[in-house]
């Protein structure tokens, strides 16, 4: 795929670099898609466990079952990406089956029937996300893959600052009438079908024809080299620690915050997220990345510790707004580094495969918090999160960064 013009030379004669406008546009579709699913999930768990009379432990495996699935489903398209050698038409499919699985929130009388829409709208975003990662890697230039990502992040992290302050608002104005806020939450989800339709143009390429669509050989798998496999590990395993943020909105809501303000948690998580996320993808383009990933796990740590010991609500605040650091300090690194490693005929299948693991890890994560919850509170539930953080520092440690052999545009 042949990205637009992203360079000018200065008067020097070197090389500027500015982000495509295609990135910008991505970005608008997220913030748009976050504000919607976050004024639903911000809500969700206490809408589980107060008016549904779901258990904690349920809430955690339907996360987990949910997130689980969203990954099965990001390696399928990631794989049709590449094989159709298009991303647009999955890109679109994605956000208008999440769109349109919106409406079963609000209709929702019993805990199975949240469980089917949680699925098939963590279905929805696997259809998408596998080939917009693919798409952004294929017009952004290797040396600002982690500006290009860390701006999308940006735009998507803001959308879960206005989605759950929306919901915050609509809860108190409507008598904390969670079906009201719910449908409300379908209008940006559909905003976002729009701009994806008229605002997202795929330059040319040319499809893989004598590609037939199945999974790719080992041959194939080779080429997806040690840096590659490095990102995928360290990800696998900072997933385990960092399970699904349904926890924080739980910890609020244990602590004695009103089922109204729990809400604030992730606006405070995806403030901090947003505010840093271009910034440490910036920095990811210019410093050691083993070393910005052991801070974002060490950060990791202190808001663990911050939210296990927290009694009230404002030191639940201050571990939400670290989580929201780490977060920013690891994505787009991350990120940026399966768009480096990967051949630009595999990018979806990496993607795939990185979101895969990713989502494997989480489920996992997301059923034992629940459980660990039940067992021993949150203390048990974000001590095991500290102890797997502890983990990826000590690989980080003893395993560096493979060197790429080749780089890809």
């Amino acid at each position: 795929m042949t990205a637009e013009r992203p360079e000018t030379p200065d008067p020097d004669g070197q090389v500027l670099w500015r982000l495509p406008r295609h990135i910008a546009v991505l970005g608008v579709i997220s913030l748009l898609t976050a504000m919607s699913s976050s004024m639903v999930y911000g809500l969700l768990p206490v809408f589980l466990v107060r008016v549904l009379g779901a258990t904690v432990a349920s809430v955690g495996l339907i996360e987990g079952i949910a997130e689980a699935m969203t990954s099965f489903t990001k390696i399928i398209s990631g794989l049709a990406s590449d094989w159709i050698g298009r991303r647009k038409p999955l890109v679109l499919l994605g956000y208008a089956v999440s769109a349109v699985n919106k409406v079963m929130f609000p209709l929702a009388g019993d805990v199975f029937t949240v469980l089917v829409a949680r699925v098939i709208d963590r279905c929805g975003k696997g259809i998408r996300d596998a080939p917009r990662d693919a798409f952004l890697t294929d017009v952004t230039p290797t040396k600002i893959r982690g500006s290009g990502f860390g701006l999308r992040l940006a735009f998507y992290t803001t959308g879960f600052v206005i989605g759950p302050l929306a919901a915050i608002g609509l809860m108190k104005l409507s008598g904390d009438n969670f079906h009201l806020v719910f449908w409300i939450a379908v209008i940006p989800a559909f905003t976002a079908i729009v701009v994806v339709l008229f605002g997202l143009k795929e330059p040319a390429r040319k499809a893989f024809a004598s590609r037939p669509l199945r999974m790719p050989r080992w041959a194939e798998f080779a080429r997806l080299a040690g840096p590659y496999w490095w990102a995928i590990a360290i990800a696998s395993l900072l997933s385990l620690a960092r399970f699904s943020h349904a926890f924080l909105v739980l910890k609020a809501h244990q602590v004695g915050i009103d089922s109204a303000f729990v809400p604030i948690m992730l606006v405070l998580m995806h403030l901090v997220y947003a505010a840093a996320a271009y910034p440490f993808g910036v920095l990811a383009d210019h410093m050691d990345r083993r070393l910005q990933l052991g801070i974002g796990a060490a950060i990791l740590i202190g808001a663990d510790i911050v939210l296990a010991v927290a009694q009230v609500g404002w030191i639940s605040f201050v571990g939400a707004a670290l989580w929201g650091l780490q977060m920013a300090v690891t994505q787009g690194l991350l990120l940026a580094s399966v768009g480096d490693a990967a051949p630009a005929e595999l990018r979806g299948t990496a993607f795939g495969i990185y979101d895969l693991a990713v989502g494997v890890a989480t489920f996992v994560a997301s059923s034992a918090a629940g459980v660990l919850w039940m067992a021993g509170g949150p203390e048990l539930a974000f001590g095991f999160s500290g102890m797997i953080a502890a983990a990826a520092i000590l690989l980080l440690l003893l395993q560096p960064m493979p060197k790429p052999v080749n780089r890809f545009s």
